[in-house]
């Protein structure tokens, strides 16, 4: 055989190993893609929103910790907009206030007549209460006495201003009150300059919202008893949960604060895989520290109180993690 023939084929067979090793790096590549399940985690509407600091670290940590996962945290409009990211299969994982989940999964409200039934728990978060913020020197000391008064109830058509309306109506006072829609930093700027004089938030605290009118004035929170918070039960509003605000949260606060909160919720498809959910579940609770660099709102997340306020059956793999750990789960949260 001449030597150019031996090169050639020689040639040839060096060019067959190349892409047989081309394609077997691709397929082990391509198997490991596949061995890992992506998830998309619907968090906030950016940078300064409370829910895109904690999904984002979330979808970081899962990503550190878990073979088995690829998650990605996404800017999202939040509440409403997660629980129906999920319903249209968008998103597998979200966080939402769990007023929103328990409106989505019944159908009313903003969800009226398009129930999202593809809703699972992983567990509730964390409180976002209601902040009702006087000046320290404010005559206002109880709901009553927001009778005549100038209070922002939050901006237009949000969850806050809802939120307020249920607060006043049960408390009896919602048609005395001067209404006033505007944002939180906007509400926070009239409060100082004294041109209102009570300010509803819904946030977790401490707030950066409370904060900015605290650091020039000192305030106050407005308590909400007992009778108001069993009317807004009583009412159909179940998703409320008692929260005291320790005293010291914000300059002028002298002692502790009774108030309401709504809870975030971190929600999950519930055609997500077991496994899957299961692995979030543990992520979730064996990282509260990585979560808390994010914003410090993850310290207060503890999986003793992680049913509290839930509105949405478990999916199983969350509830073969809590089993796991002996922590007993209600009948009513099972799928």
């Amino acid at each position: 055989m001449e030597v150019s023939e031996v090169m050639r084929r020689m040639k040839v067979l060096s060019l067959v190993l190349v892409f047989a090793m081309v394609f077997s790096f691709a397929v082990s590549f391509d198997n490991v893609a596949l061995a890992k399940s992506t998830v998309w985690i619907y968090t906030g509407s950016g940078p300064g929103s409370v829910y895109f600091a904690i999904g984002s670290m979330l979808a970081k940590v899962i990503n550190k910790k878990s073979d088995k996962i690829s998650a990605r945290g996404v800017t999202s409009g939040a509440s409403v907009a997660n629980c129906r990211a999920i319903g249209k299969g968008e998103a597998q994982v979200a966080i939402a206030q769990n007023d929103v989940t328990y409106y989505a999964w019944n159908g009313i409200a903003q969800f009226k007549g398009k129930p999202v039934k593809d809703l699972r728990g992983i567990a509730t978060l964390y409180p976002e209460p209601v902040q009702l913020v006087v000046k320290a020197n404010s005559n206002i000391k109880t709901l009553k006495d927001l009778a005549g008064k100038k209070v922002v109830v939050g901006a237009a058509g949000s969850g806050t201003a809802q939120t307020a309306e249920k607060v006043l109506k049960a408390a009896g006072v919602w048609d005395k009150v001067d209404r006033i829609y505007q944002t939180f930093s906007e509400a926070a700027q009239s409060l100082v300059l004294g041109q209102i004089d009570a300010n509803f938030t819904v946030i977790a605290f401490p707030a950066p919202a409370v904060n900015q009118i605290a650091v020039r004035v000192p305030v106050r929170l407005i308590p909400i008893p007992d009778d108001v918070i069993q009317k807004l039960h009583n009412e159909g509003c179940p998703f409320y949960v008692k929260v005291v605000i320790p005293k010291g949260t914000y300059n002028g606060m002298g002692e502790d604060v009774q108030t309401i909160a709504v809870k975030s919720t971190l929600i999950i498809d519930k055609d997500v895989p077991d496994d899957v959910a299961y692995e979030i579940t543990k992520v979730l609770f064996e990282n509260i520290n990585d979560l808390a660099k994010a914003h410090q709102v993850a310290k207060q997340i503890n999986i003793k109180g992680a049913f509290e306020g839930l509105m949405v059956p478990l999916h199983p793999g969350a509830i073969k993690y809590y089993e796991e750990k002996g922590i007993k789960v209600p009948d009513n949260l099972k799928p």
